[in-house]
């Protein structure tokens, strides 16, 4: 690679730039965080990171991922002050992780598909573990359609999955029908449980027609903003408001600019 010492020196710079920043004529603010404090800010920089690629802004990609590495340097070095790791260590485990885990790359081990490497992953995690469960590993803080993504991922690497669509079809007709019950019943109980159930297993359909749902719903709540927004500037330029005009003439703007925006 041509330009790797010049990854090392920009790579090696940035670590002594967070030192200077945390030593002890550093900025104040940045010597006050902690891993607890940087939180938000990891998540909010990893959600910027997804809005630009939602939005196919790639040219801004780069300072965003660059606020992200930030956040993995700062954590690095609050762990080095206090005598846990630092960042050299961090490199060299997932260096290891990466070369251990990709035998097809860097050992004689065949794999031909992505779907085959992402059962051989679980199958090493297990192998290094004896004592985890092969869901395992999802964060308790993803959001729910997530979580079950990958917690349904997981649980299929070792054959517990539905072997195609069609089934899956029946599953979320059997849950909605349960879910039309319980509401006709009027237990809230067992219509939040029927609902989740049909969440659950509308991820499920979301993996076998390769659909991240976290995605799709996050895409679906931006599309519906940016109508409703502009459904606001029609009502608006119109001299009226939402109080004194009926919900039939809404759904009337609204085809308009579902038109429009398409």
């Amino acid at each position: 690679m041509e330009n790797l010492e010049k990854i090392k020196d920009q790579f090696a710079k940035l670590v002594e730039i967070m030192e200077t920043l945390r030593g002890e004529h550093g900025c104040p603010w940045d010597k006050e965080q902690t891993h607890e404090t940087l939180r938000q800010y990891l998540l909010e920089e990893t959600y910027e990171v997804l809005e630009l690629i939602d939005e196919e802004r790639y040219d801004e990609l780069k300072n965003e991922l660059g606020d992200v590495l930030l956040q993995v340097i700062f954590h690095s070095q609050i762990a080095k002050e206090d005598g846990r790791f630092d960042i050299q260590v961090v490199l060299e485990n997932i260096n290891k992780k990466l070369i251990h885990r990709h035998p097809n790359v860097f050992s004689d081990t065949v794999i031909k598909t992505a779907e085959e490497q992402t059962v051989n992953w679980e199958k090493m995690k297990k192998k290094e573990d004896t004592n985890r469960s092969v869901i395992d590993g999802v964060p308790k803080q993803l959001p729910a359609l997530l979580k079950a993504h990958r917690t349904q991922q997981k649980a299929a690497t070792v054959g517990f999955d539905w072997q195609k669509v069609e089934q899956v079809w029946e599953k979320v007709e059997e849950e909605l029908n349960e879910l039309k019950n319980a509401i006709e019943e009027k237990n809230p109980k067992n219509i939040e449980d029927e609902f989740g159930d049909l969440l659950f297993t509308m991820v499920n359909l979301s993996r076998f027609i390769k659909v991240n749902p976290e995605d799709a719903l996050r895409k679906s709540v931006e599309k519906f903003s940016t109508r409703f927004r502009r459904m606001e500037e029609e009502v608006e330029n119109s001299n009226q408001s939402f109080e004194n005009i009926s919900l039939n003439e809404m759904d009337k703007i609204w085809e308009k600019i579902k038109s429009e925006l398409r």
